[in-house]
């Protein structure tokens, strides 16, 4: 088990680039005043650490000591390696690109809610919060059944004074998730809800609720629709540049995924596939759909053909690849899983409008059922991290990110996340999406 980095740790990850070169400075002007200092200087990379401020799942909030990123700096303020046309070099050239060598974590903030509210009082979280403008995480759970059993694919709808406030689909756990003012920065009206739910021809409306005080709520319906046998699975992954030191792996990984899923579910569910790739604007492309599709060698030569280039600038246009791929495809009216893995290592543009468009298509996805799950790669920042974390546990998904531990790659940004097992990507995305289809 590995423990995520704590907010100080992850601040000296970004300004360590900065005290190296000083540090390396001093040693120089050292040597040149000093004649009979040995020529042998030896750096062993250690570098002092601070204390964990958040060393457990229930602890308090992170002591405020320094900050995620300057007041007067951007979200698209880019990492150094990204300022030459976004190029990096393979670090180990020799090694075979095939399936399970990339390695990665996973951490579900919808698990671990208590844990995921007091980061989002420290000062790293707040600075993300106000970035990206996602204010509040009031939350309500809303288990739906229908004679004791769980109803998948349920719609669930919070209602403030007969207006829709958020919109939901059930798992096949028969659990949604709901949220009260999330966008919203002024919470004095938070006020009285009523919850509808509606599968097939059921419908149920709850009677007034107080959130978040509410937490948790059961709706029996007496009868539920049948469970869908359908499965929507969506990639969506970045391309540029940046890309180029991790997408071939990638390409191999996600490969191996939609095959092993559709062999281990031919008989029993009906499994349809969508690639589709993004870069940024004035690029040879900005978005490169293909449909759902069920053919499953027609996917892998679309993963086959795509290579890393463009980009440039740190972020990229994920608000675009994101419009398409939730209102420009046709996703199942029914299904028991909508999943949405979106591959990326830059945040999009820090842009009002772009940032407003965010939030919209978080709130379309979540309406849809479609759950976003992020795949974070080498070269995510603090910020990124959080944006990705929010839009998961908005829409039900989780946060999946890469590691060192393959040795493939730049540097992978130590999330902000308690004790997590590191495993073989392929076998992480397997896992994750056989969880959300069994019933």
């Amino acid at each position: 088990m590995k423990e995520g980095h704590s907010f100080k740790e992850r601040v000296w990850q970004r300004k360590g680039l900065g005290c190296l070169a000083l540090v390396l400075l001093a040693v120089l002007l050292m040597l040149s005043s000093c004649s009979s200092a040995s020529n042998d200087v030896s750096n062993t990379g250690n570098r002092d650490k601070a204390d964990e401020a958040d060393s457990s799942s229930n602890s308090a909030p992170k002591e405020e000591t320094s900050t995620s990123r300057e007041d007067d700096s951007s979200i698209s303020e880019m990492p150094e390696r990204e300022k030459e046309g976004g190029k990096r070099g393979y670090p180990n050239p020799d090694k075979d690109v095939q399936a399970g060598q990339l390695t990665a974590g996973e951490w579900d903030d919808l698990a671990a809610w208590e844990r995921f509210g007091n980061l989002l009082n420290t000062q790293e979280g707040d600075s993300s919060k106000r970035a990206w403008q996602f204010w509040n995480f009031h939350r309500l759970e809303v288990v739906v059944t229908a004679n004791g059993k769980a109803v998948s694919d349920a719609s669930v709808e919070l209602l403030a004074g007969g207006q829709t406030a958020w919109k939901a689909r059930t798992s096949t756990e028969g659990r949604a998730f709901v949220y009260a003012a999330i966008f919203d920065r002024d919470t004095a009206n938070l006020g009285r809800y009523t919850v509808r739910v509606q599968s097939d021809q059921e419908s149920k409306t709850t009677q007034q609720l107080e959130i978040p005080q509410q937490g948790s709520i059961k709706v029996d319906l007496g009868k539920g629709a049948k469970l869908s046998d359908q499965v929507d699975i969506m990639f969506v992954v970045d391309t540029t540049g940046s890309m180029e030191d991790e997408l071939n792996y990638l390409e191999a990984e996600l490969k191996d995924v939609v095959n092993r899923v559709s062999d281990q579910h031919a008989n029993q569910l009906g499994i349809r596939i969508s690639a589709n790739f993004y870069r940024d604007r004035y690029d040879d492309y900005i978005v490169k759909p293909y449909p759902f599709t069920t053919d499953i060698n027609k996917v892998t030569d679309q993963f086959s053909k795509q290579k890393a280039e463009g980009g440039g600038d740190f972020p990229e246009a994920v608000d675009q690849a994101l419009r398409d791929a939730l209102h420009e495809h046709e996703w199942s009216e029914e299904a028991r899983a909508r999943l949405l893995f979106l591959v990326l290592d830059a945040p999009p543009h820090d842009e009002k409008q772009v940032i407003n468009e965010m939030k919209k298509l978080t709130r379309d996805a979540a309406g849809q059922g479609i759950r976003i799950i992020p795949v974070a790669s080498s070269g995510v920042s603090i910020e990124t991290e959080y944006l990705m974390r929010f839009m998961a546990a908005a829409t039900g998904g989780t946060y999946l990110f890469l590691t060192d531990d393959s040795g493939i790659g730049s540097d992978h940004l130590e999330p902000a996340v308690g004790e997590f097992e590191v495993k073989l990507l392929n076998d992480l995305l397997v896992e994750v999406i056989n969880r959300y289809v069994q019933e």
